[in-house]
């Protein structure tokens, strides 16, 4: 037996719950508030997505795979310092578009902290690579310049989520950028 059918479009909300936790967190966002902000009832909301657990895991999900996508284009460069450009350039664009809250996702919310281990660890493996292709001095080197770079990067989407603007954010990525070593 088949139950009503959807009077929403379970992709669109899930772009808007996306959003809602974006912008608020897990904890920031009842059930309550995300049905009102989609314009459905509790039951339907339950009924679509299960719990509010499971919504935020998937909504975690849609959101990490735009994330994942830039990341590996970033990491894709051929020299640690235009990894580094590419990394600031595309958290300080995703971190203040005007279509979609300030801030990220990943780095605000407690309940992701083994995916902001997993981009830290892509970071750290790639500059590790570089200190075997003399980018750096030393595999110690190059670990310390990805702790600063990933250091940079969560402090770029702290001042997002307070509200600072694109260009504050880009005066702090040319001058973090400026540590990073020029392509030997």
């Amino acid at each position: 037996m088949t139950g009503r059918p959807r009077l929403f479009d379970r992709d669109v909300a899930l772009d808007g719950a996306m959003r809602e936790f974006w912008a608020e967190g897990f904890d920031g966002v009842t059930t309550a508030k995300l049905a009102q902000k989609l314009g459905i009832n509790q039951p339907s909301l339950y009924g679509a997505f299960g719990s509010k657990t499971d919504l935020f895991d998937e909504a975690a999900q849609l959101y990490i795979r735009g994330l994942d996508d830039a990341l590996r284009a970033d990491l894709a460069h051929s020299s640690i310092r235009e990894v580094a450009e590419a990394l600031f350039r595309s958290a300080v664009i995703g971190f203040t578009r005007d279509d979609a809250p300030h801030g990220c996702l990943v780095m605000r919310e407690p309940r992701l902290a083994a995916r902001r281990e997993q981009t830290r660890e892509a970071i750290r493996h790639r500059f590790k690579a570089g200190a075997g292709s003399s980018e750096f001095a030393s595999a110690a080197d190059a670990e310390d310049m990805a702790e600063y770079v990933n250091g940079v990067l969560a402090g770029l989407a702290a001042r997002a989520l307070e509200g600072a603007t694109r260009s504050e954010l880009e005066s702090v990525a040319r001058v973090a950028l400026s540590a990073v070593p020029l392509d030997r």
